[in-house]
Parts: C-alpha cells; sequence; structure tokens
C-alpha cells in the first residue's frame, strides 16, 4: 500500500472522532504485513485523562485482533494542523514500545503536508522495559 493510501484512511478516520470537548479530530491508520488496516480516531471524555488518543486506539485495535508488533508495517497520522500532526507523550511511549523501530511513521495534516519518521525519532533515550 502506498502511502498516499494509508494517509487517505487516516483521514477517514478522522470522521470517527468523538471530540466536543476540544474538537481537535485525529485519524490512524496502521498497516499490518497480510494487507489488513486497523484505524483510530481519538475518544474524549470530560474527564481528560480517560481520552483515548487515535493512534493508541489504532495500535491497541490490531493487538486485539492477535497481531503483534510483528505483523505491523507502517502507521499514519492525520489531522488539522499548521504542520503535519505530532503525537503526544503518551503516544510516542506506547508507539516507542509496540511499533517497530524500523518501520515507517507518516504524520500529515488536512493540507497535504507529509513527514516521514520512524519510533526512535520520535521519542530519542526512551524508556522501555531495558530501563527496569
Amino acid at each position: 500500500m502506498e502511502p498516499n493510501e494509508l494517509i487517505q484512511i487516516a483521514k477517514n478516520a478522522r470522521a470517527k472522532s468523538y471530540s466536543p470537548y476540544s474538537h481537535f479530530a485525529v485519524g490512524a491508520a496502521l498497516l499490518c504485513r497480510d494487507g489488513t488496516v486497523y484505524e483510530g480516531a481519538n475518544v474524549e471524555n470530560a474527564s481528560y485523562p480517560l481520552c483515548m488518543c487515535a493512534e493508541r486506539n489504532a495500535i491497541y485495535h490490531a493487538l486485539m485482533e492477535g497481531k503483534t508488533s510483528e505483523d505491523f508495517e507502517a502507521l499514519a497520522v492525520v489531522g488539522d494542523t499548521d504542520a503535519p500532526i505530532s503525537p503526544c507523550g503518551a503516544c510516542r511511549q506506547v508507539i516507542s514500545e509496540l511499533f517497530p523501530h524500523d518501520k515507517p511513521i507518516y504524520l500529515a495534516n488536512l493540507k497535504g503536508d507529509v513527514m516521514t519518521t520512524d519510533s526512535e525519532e520520535l521519542l530519542p533515550f526512551a524508556f522501555d522495559g531495558e530501563s527496569l
């Protein structure tokens, strides 16, 4: 699958966002090696710490369907931002632990700007299982 196709799926996932407080809809799409794509959208709650970001929703959705990080091929995240969207710290931590370090992450906005990165670039010096 081409990066633009995965980004479009992430854009479509934004429509499923539940963001009545921030009005900041985010979509994500996680491509697996068998061609399956798992979507995620942010889901807010009046108690902000209970909110869930699109990136984590997509990754957790795949895990709940029996996928592992070895199945993950690419991740796209899209938001209505001036520059390509940037994952929050919690998502960076989850991506660092659950997404392969050598696979692409496409950060995009609705204007068509795209930045390609990876989990190590998103969270250098990550705290992981080896840190325990």
